[in-house]
């Protein structure tokens, strides 16, 4: 056999190869799959295509609102602008340029109701000014007018917030589907915005108004408390009222029309802790003219360290313009107490002590503590529970002798609330910070904040401390409590206010009110004050 060339044999092994690869290759793919190759894509999150939907939806909605969602009305004699705005609370905001603004808490919704006075009808404002009897017939118009307007200003709303929204969706996304979701979920929460707050809405919220703005202003917008006793008729009553006031504020003379108290009311001012600020002497003589002030009540800590170098402060007191009822805080020495008991038109009330002023009874009682004193062993709150005991012993022993006192007075609410259940009404302050409460046995507890914004400590901090005051409306002929204005001004200012009117909840429309004896309270320590 002839032998076969070794070049050929290795031509005929290379030719084979491939064959061979092949077959191991495919061999191998059988027994060992090769895992498919995965790519690393980015997958879409819901929850920020869901977030920037949103986002975008406010923003156009905003939009839309601050371009056209605005609509001019006649309100009674002003012309005016509505405007719907974002808001956390809700509310609606009338704002008097220059003068200030009142604020009502007239719904609760994540939109708020601007309303600017443009303009009068110079004609009529002059007319309603000097004819306040057509006040009567003003009511009806201006209420119908409120309600043309704001039908108005929802339907423009709508369509701005939607066109907005759709408007700004598109150019975002590019994609005329996604526009039209942005569009559809703006209606939907404008719908459920005004829902809420037609579900919320408070006609009563024009019986209590916050004015801020000029003080001087103040007593003339938010007008006279009144007692309300039913509710027919009293959202449209006091809307006028507030029209009309607010057009006497734009005469044609520009002068502010005197104030005219109610006269079925006694004006207390509620003053405390000046701690020996000078400005709180003009804020209160300012306040005593222009809201005709009966009485004066300075709940103590009118100085700072108590001692006799201080008295000299003491002396605006008696040129207040109305009587000064006094009582001794902790930051008040006995030479401060001794200097005010000879000066003329001051009344100093100390254990119990009783005087008649200005149509009301009051009694007090001096805070037994006196802090600046670093010798003397203070005897805490039980000297305050002590001290409380004391004047409501001697409310007890007035009411007996047939002269029932009305309204109260202690330094430290922890004596004034062992008053409860021998009075109406009990003042108090030393907390620099105003509250209101009705204690377990009917007594009302008003805590004044501090008329001096906290003396020259309110300069310490990085903001002065507010001025806090307030005005106690009281019935001439029952003599309890019918509405009160608390008073906030910037720190160490005088010439920008905060007036917040409130009514006792037995004194609001549909109230039902019956006369109950306040039952005695048997003396128990409080909780600690500050």
């Amino acid at each position: 056999m002839a032998r076969v060339p070794a070049a050929a044999t290795a031509l005929h092994r290379v030719r084979r190869a491939p064959r061979a690869l092949v077959r191991r290759f495919r061999a191998r793919r059988r027994t060992h799959p090769v895992a498919p190759v995965v790519e690393l894509v980015r997958q879409p999150r819901p929850w920020a295509r869901a977030l920037g939907l949103v986002t975008v939806v406010l923003f156009g909605a905003w939009l839309g609102l601050l371009v056209v969602g605005n609509v001019r009305a006649p309100v009674g004699p002003m012309d005016t602008t509505m405007t719907l705005r974002p808001s956390l609370t809700g509310g609606t905001k009338i704002n008097v340029s220059p003068l200030g603004a009142l604020e009502l808490r007239s719904h609760t919704a994540p939109l708020r109701l601007d309303v600017d006075v443009d303009q009068l009808d110079p004609v009529r404002s002059q007319a309603l000014v000097d004819h306040p009897e057509r006040l009567s017939g003003l009511q009806d118009e201006v209420a119908q007018d409120v309600g043309d307007g704001t039908l108005d200003l929802a339907v423009r709303s709508v369509v701005a917030v939607v066109s907005g929204a759709t408007a700004l969706g598109l150019a975002v996304y590019r994609r005329p589907r996604r526009a039209l979701a942005a569009g559809g979920l703006a209606l939907t929460l404008l719908t459920a915005s005004g829902a809420t707050a037609f579900a919320t809405w408070n006609p009563n919220s024009v019986l209590e108004p916050k004015f801020s703005g000029l003080l001087s202003s103040a007593p003339s917008v938010v007008g006279n408390a009144r007692s309300i006793v039913s509710e027919f008729d009293v959202y449209q009553k006091e809307l006028a009222r507030l029209v009309t006031n607010v057009t006497k504020l734009y005469d044609v003379t520009s002068t502010l029309p005197a104030y005219a108290p109610d006269p079925s009311t006694i004006r207390v001012l509620h003053v405390s802790d000046i701690h020996l600020n000078p400005a709180s002497w003009k804020i209160i003589a300012s306040l005593v003219k222009q809201y005709k002030i009966d009485v004066i009540v300075d709940s103590g800590d009118t100085m700072d360290h108590g001692t006799a170098a201080e008295n000299g402060f003491l002396d605006p007191a008696a040129d207040l313009g109305a009587p000064y009822v006094w009582v001794r805080g902790n930051h008040d020495g006995r030479v401060t107490q001794s200097y005010l008991e000879r000066m003329k038109n001051v009344h100093v009330l100390d254990n119990g002590r009783a005087v008649s002023v200005a149509g009301l009874r009051f009694a007090g009682v001096g805070d037994p503590q006196f802090t600046p004193d670093r010798t003397a062993k203070l005897g805490g709150d039980q000297s305050e529970v002590l001290a409380g005991a004391r004047l409501a012993s001697s409310l007890r022993d007035q009411k007996a002798a047939g002269t029932p006192v009305d309204i109260a007075i202690a330094h430290n609410p922890t004596a004034a609330r062992q008053t409860d259940g021998d009075v109406p009404l009990v003042l108090a302050g030393h907390l620099h910070h105003q509250e209101m409460e009705i204690m377990k046995y009917g007594t009302r507890l008003r805590i004044e904040g501090s008329t001096g914004g906290g003396g020259l400590r309110a300069l310490e901090g990085e903001d002065p401390a507010p001025i806090e005051t307030s005005i106690l409306y009281l019935d001439r002929d029952t003599r309890r409590l019918q509405a009160w204005d608390e008073i906030k001004l910037g720190g160490l200012g005088l010439t920008t206010a905060e007036v917040s009117r409130h009514l006792p909840k037995e004194n609001q429309p549909g109230a039902v009110t019956t006369p109950a004896t306040p039952t005695p309270a048997t003396p128990t320590p409080s909780e600690p004050t500050p």
